[in-house]
């Protein structure tokens, strides 16, 4: 028998018995839309934790820095094994060439204090190459990126603002009274300073441990490239730093200090500064957030510390794991419960049709085509139920969506842009398939018995 005739017969079958295939195949709805809409809660609530956790970083990023002095089984390192262990760029090429690892970042952070007016903040200027800002998913609300070959322009925090302070008062106008100060950071206005140290010295009265009356830091005005995308409580990645492009900070540090030693910077015995300026940070991307874990142990292993938002996330990833096992569990009873409905219903169909299968041995109608036909006939109850089944599965994940979002309930569980039930492609196709072989394993039993039934036994039922 062809299988176009196998197909044929079997959805032929299946309308001479209207009510109670419906019947069956609702229990089957009910099944992928329980499994579908449970496991798509999981995945939302799984992908609403990783978007807010990538809000403070990028998941497949390593933050290497500089080791301390004492080593994790408590021996002093000593200056020539501390100077194995700068940041370089030497490092930062040799990083590139380990599995997984698509691109290093140098960066290099100094604190710096903005002065406008009445007004100062303490705040730390990273410098980094531009390419890394834009691949790390800064996005920009006033101004743009600067060019490679620009001077040196600053690339303001979002939330920078909030932290100036009156000189005279120290009252924060923003956490004090909601209001920002009025600081133009795009239009000038804003000078920086590089001698943090000097400025809080000239604050305490100018004068040094011996005594000496100190001159006061020099001031400079550093044009404004950008402002960094969102409001004064918008937290992001970028918020509270400074950024600039790492060369013209470099050049600019030189020629600021001039010999002398820059902070944050190592120093030699008799604290003496190096001629090369070190790197605060490299930033490590690697391929996937899988990759982190081995990279951070390769790069430990040499005495880096290493930090990633991958690696405190992981223990609530498998949280999360099971959290999404279990609801899929839930869902899974429900269309094992329907498989029952179609073992029964495949029952019933033999014993009403005993005569028509006995007709098909005496023709000559082969064994298998007659459990193939049976098997289709539940298939074919899988394939509708679960067809449908994920439709309206897709409809009610986009009511729940709606509902819980304009809730306070979306706000409290910091549930993320895509919602809190979320349906992949590939879980509506596995919903069907799965559909499909629990319905035809429900009417496996029920196709041998119509194999073992006697010809001659079935043409004389009635």
């Amino acid at each position: 028998m062809r299988l176009s005739d196998l197909l044929g017969m079997s959805l032929g079958s299946l309308f001479k018995r209207k009510a109670r295939t419906i019947l069956t195949v609702l229990g089957v709805i009910i099944g992928t839309v329980s499994i579908v809409v449970m496991v798509s809660l999981g995945i939302g609530m799984k992908n609403s934790m990783l978007e807010s956790v990538s809000q403070y970083g990028s998941l497949t990023t390593v933050e290497v820095q500089q080791p301390n002095r004492y080593s994790n089984d408590g021996k002093e390192r000593s200056d020539k094994e501390m100077e194995k262990l700068f940041l370089t760029d030497a490092l930062a090429d040799e990083i590139r060439s380990y599995p997984h690892v698509v691109e290093v970042y140098p960066a290099l952070r100094i604190p710096v204090i903005l002065t406008s007016g009445q007004y100062y903040a303490y705040a730390e200027l990273e410098g980094r190459d531009i390419n890394s800002l834009k691949a790390s998913g800064m996005k920009l609300g006033e101004g743009d990126f600067p060019k490679e070959g620009d001077p040196l322009s600053l690339i303001y925090g979002n939330m920078i603002l909030t932290e100036f302070s009156n000189i005279k008062t120290g009252y924060m106008p923003y956490w004090d009274t909601g209001q920002l100060p009025d600081i133009d950071l795009m239009n000038g206005g804003v000078f920086t300073v590089f001698d943090v140290d000097g400025y809080f010295r000239m604050q305490g009265g100018g004068v040094d441990e011996n005594g000496t009356v100190m001159k006061a830091p020099k001031k400079y005005v550093i044009p404004s490239a950008g402002i960094v995308e969102g409001g004064p409580e918008d937290y992001n990645a970028f918020a509270w730093q400074i950024y600039c492009d790492l060369e013209p900070l470099k050049a600019e540090l030189k020629r600021v200090f001039r010999g002398k030693p820059i902070p944050e910077q190592p120093l030699k015995k008799g604290d003496k500064p190096y001629k090369e300026i070190f790197y605060s940070t490299l930033y490590v991307e690697t391929d996937s957030m899988e990759a982190v874990a081995e990279v951070q142990q390769m790069l430990q292993s040499q005495g880096y510390q290493t930090y990633s938002e991958a690696e405190w996330i992981e223990q609530d990833m498998q949280v999360m794991n099971i959290i999404q096992a279990v609801l899929g569990g839930i869902g899974a009873v429900a269309l094992f419960v329907a498989a029952i409905g179609i073992t029964n219903t495949m029952m019933m169909s033999i014993y009403e049709r005993t005569k028509e299968i006995g007709i098909m041995k005496v023709i000559g109608c082969r064994i298998r085509d007659i459990q193939a036909l049976f098997l289709i006939e539940a298939g074919y109850i899988g394939f509708i139920g679960g067809t449908v089944g994920v439709i309206i599965s897709y409809i009610l994940s986009a009511i729940l969506n709606k509902v819980v979002a304009g809730s306070s309930l979306g706000a409290d569980m910091g549930l993320g842009t895509a919602g809190i039930s979320q349906i992949p492609l590939w879980l509506g196709g596995v919903a069907v398939i799965f559909a499909v072989l629990i319905a035809m394993i429900a009417g496996f039993i029920p196709s041998l018995r119509a194999m073992k039934l006697s010809p001659l036994a079935a043409i004389r039922a009635e």
